[in-house]
């Protein structure tokens, strides 16, 4: 009887430690990524000559740039890093704690910015093209036409070959880095800079958020550029109040059924076109970005989406939804079937038209 007791007691002891243990890394883990993905703040802090490495993290805890200032410590001393530098840098609660030692590491001090240019989720990239010739005084159909150019886009693909393959130059695509181009905000600190430089820093974003959720996109069997092209459906169909986590497992589960995806703004980039309604005649468009013709998903991403819906591609939610309308309220409304689906329609958008 002792022993068994004994066992039981050690079981006990040794699940405990488990779920302990378990709670530890993953609370490290959460504390090693970004505080806020999705931040545009840009924070300016000052770090003091002679600081400890637990007074930097102390520091940038305060204020708001990571989430534990232990765990920042932990993972300088774990990485060996040297030569954390003073000064007052320009850190941002999107950046995760190896972008932000890599900062204070190689002394990348604040200093103003000649340009600073904002990229927001969901836009396209010939928006992309506007803002640069905007901000950088450039012409745009010039930005375009080197964006198009498959000698520059191969430079950047030797830069990050896991991330820009060979998917990209495919003859039916558009925009070779449709997709690629993390949406943040980007200060230049030079008064020359090439569209090389401008588009690099949005490049190496995206590779770092694929780097980070690789063994997520082997779970679920997704490569990079089919990862970014679900994201750009979900976050072209998402608006403020919508669930994106629905709307990815209505996509995945049509896939699984065969069913086409039939989501609109994939025929209005077939047509190059933006337009508050999509016509029926719209629907037949021969391309292969339109997925009312073709089965699967399109050739490739349809906007630049942000992490939330890059999340939801990953780990979407569970449902046997089929059918989801988004109601002029913003509302989304989900169906399992076609008739229900229709009923929604009914209810929500034809009733409030007429």
């Amino acid at each position: 009887m002792k022993t068994k007791k004994r066992r039981r007691v050690i079981a006990a002891i040794f699940i405990a430690l488990l779920v302990v243990c378990g709670s530890a890394y993953a609370y490290i883990a959460s504390a090693l990524k970004p505080l806020n993905a999705e931040s545009k703040k840009e924070i300016e802090v000052e770090i003091p000559k002679g600081s400890s490495t637990s007074k930097i993290g102390e520091i940038l805890e305060e204020n708001g740039i990571i989430k534990n200032g232990t765990i920042f410590g932990l993972y300088v001393k774990m990485k060996s890093e040297r030569g954390l530098q003073a000064g007052n840098y320009l850190l941002s609660p999107s950046m995760s704690v190896a972008e932000v030692t890599d900062s204070i590491t190689a002394g990348k001090v604040h200093s103003k910015a000649y340009y600073k240019l904002t990229i927001p989720e969901g836009i396209q990239v010939v928006e992309i093209a506007d803002l640069i010739a905007k901000e950088f005084k450039l012409n745009k159909e010039d930005v375009i036409r080197q964006l198009n150019d498959k000698a520059f886009v191969q430079k950047l693909q030797q830069k990050y070959p896991t991330l820009l393959t060979d998917k990209i130059f495919d003859s039916n695509i558009k925009y070779p880095l449709e997709g690629y181009l993390y949406p943040a905000t980007y200060p230049y600190y030079k008064e020359q800079v090439t569209l090389e430089e401008i588009v690099t820093p949005m490049l190496d974003k995206t590779n770092k958020l694929i780097e980070q959720n690789a063994q997520k996109m082997k779970e679920r069997q997704l490569d990079v550029h089919q990862l970014l092209t679900m994201s750009s459906l979900i976050e072209e169909e998402a608006t403020g109040y919508t669930d994106r986590k629905n709307i990815a497992s209505v996509f995945y589960n049509r896939l699984a059924k065969g069913m086409p995806l039939q989501t609109d703004p994939t025929v209005l980039y077939a047509l190059g076109k933006h337009k508050g309604r999509v016509l029926y005649e719209d629907l037949k468009v021969n391309s292969p970005y339109n997925t009312y013709v073709v089965k699967g998903l399109p050739v490739g991403p349809i906007s630049n989406s942000g992490v939330k819906s890059v999340e939801a591609a990953l780990e979407p939610a569970q449902t046997d939804y089929y059918y989801f309308l988004a109601a002029p309220d913003g509302q989304v409304y989900y169906a399992k079937t076609l008739e229900e689906h229709n009923a929604l329609k009914q209810k929500y958008i034809t009733q409030k038209q007429s």
